[in-house]
């Protein structure tokens, strides 16, 4: 009796049952290698909504910060005084020259009978602006009748009283000998009448100033908007038509090959740099005037040109070649298919990286810095020669100032750039929107 197919099926069934024994195995392995990838892709995603969190955590303490520091400072606190325009006061023909500070004074003197001290009285002075002079002397100009009679006028606080009056002094009048007083005396205006919070138009209609009371922006946004006048004028079509140039027209060789590495490196250049570029060129050089806005412009046109041209190229790049094909193929010139067919279908592009570079450009404080637009400027420029300052460089030297009033201002200088460059952001939006809607009507 031969045993050779008993053995021969024993074999068969070792070997199948170790091969399902090593699918189980090979099963398990996988089970534990997929329970591993989805646990790493479950970190993952938790990393990720983390680190979303705590960016948009930091945002929102930003803003918050910043609002918490500048809301107060588009509300100005006002004073009604009696103001008896005396005839003693007007001693010269020209109005303009009249002891306006005298009429203030004795004003104050007249609702605080009480403080007899010399240095109580210079304290009460300090609740009124020393801009309030200003306002009673243009009062006069405009009408000379209030000579000789008494006024009720409403006059600018002091930074120090429109702080008491916010509530926003307690830690500064702790440690100062006269902080029960100063209460004392805004609260007498208060039980009066005298005292009143307005929304700070001055804040939108004034230079800048050496008191926090009476600075305002406009100066700044005439400014910055002479600047970016300047730069676009120049940098849009500069840089529109480099690009058109390099990408459409300009043979590949090593000169432009030279040239494109050049230009990415300039959009990697620190701004500061172009703010010592443009004071050796245009200031030294060329001897155009310091702290002007043309020269601001200038300098900014050189640091956006290298951002407008790369991203010029790039939306130029995405447009199909089809289109160029097509263009050519029905008889177009190479200039006709470029600029009636290629630059319409990438402007969406082309003019969203313009703006966000424009954006960027108004934005910048460091070059300016280097051409003199730091300056002290209350004067509003009237035209891009004029010396001029703009609004981060604004903001710069409000917070340079050691005056506590400034604090407020600058957060809500901070939020008006902000403003506007989200106003920039959505035209490039809508801009891109509309121009691709018009595409597509095109197409079709």
């Amino acid at each position: 009796m031969s045993y050779a197919p008993i053995v021969n099926a024993m074999n068969d069934t070792a070997r199948n049952h170790h091969t399902i024994e090593d699918h189980g195995r090979s099963v398990v392995v996988v089970r534990h290698g997929l329970a591993r990838r989805y646990r790493m892709e479950r970190r993952f995603k938790i990393a990720g909504a983390g680190a979303i969190g705590v960016s948009l955590a930091f945002l929102v303490i930003l803003f918050t910060t910043i609002f918490s520091n500048g809301y107060s400072a588009f509300r100005q606190t006002w004073i009604r005084l009696d103001v008896n325009f005396e005839n003693e006061a007007f001693v010269s023909s020209d109005l303009a020259q009249a002891d306006y500070d005298l009429l203030v004074k004795k004003a104050l003197r007249r609702l605080f009978p009480e403080v007899r001290k010399r240095h109580e009285k210079r304290r009460l002075l300090g609740l009124v602006s020393s801009g309030a002079a200003y306002f009673l002397r243009d009062m006069v100009l405009e009408n000379p009748a209030l000579i000789g009679s008494t006024k009720s006028v409403w006059v600018p606080a002091s930074s120090l009283e429109d702080m008491i009056a916010k509530g926003e002094a307690q830690a500064l009048l702790a440690h100062r000998k006269d902080g029960l007083r100063l209460r004392e005396w805004t609260q007498h205006l208060i039980d009066e009448g005298r005292l009143e919070q307005r929304w700070n138009s001055l804040f939108f209609t004034q230079g800048d100033s050496r008191e926090p009371e009476l600075a305002g922006i406009l100066g700044a946004l005439i400014g910055s908007l002479y600047v970016l006048g300047v730069t676009m004028i120049l940098s849009l079509p500069i840089g529109i038509a480099a690009a058109v140039y390099l990408e459409e027209f300009a043979p590949r060789n090593r000169f432009t090959d030279l040239l494109e590495i050049n230009i990415n490196n300039l959009a990697a250049v620190p701004s500061v740099v172009f703010g010592l570029l443009g004071l050796e060129i245009f200031l030294n050089n060329l001897g155009l005037p310091r702290s002007s806005s043309l020269v601001g412009g200038l300098v900014m046109t050189m640091m956006t040109l290298p951002t407008i041209i790369i991203t010029a190229r790039v939306a130029l790049q995405s447009v199909p070649s089809s289109i160029r094909e097509a263009a050519l193929a029905l008889g177009a010139s190479r200039l006709q298919a470029v600029f009636h067919h290629v630059l319409p279908v990438a402007m969406p592009g082309v003019l969203t990286g313009a703006i966000i570079g424009l954006a960027r450009a108004i934005g910048e404080s460091a070059p300016l810095l280097m051409i003199g637009m730091v300056a002290f400027i209350a004067d509003l420029p009237t035209t891009i020669t004029d010396p001029a300052t703009v609004l981060p460089v604004q903001i710069y030297l409000w917070s340079d100032s050691p005056e506590r009033g400034f604090l407020a201002k600058t957060s809500a200088a901070v939020m008006v750039l902000l403003a506007f460059l989200v106003l920039m952001n959505g035209a490039a939006i809508w801009l891109r929107n509309h121009f691709e809607r018009c595409g597509e009507m095109r197409s079709d």
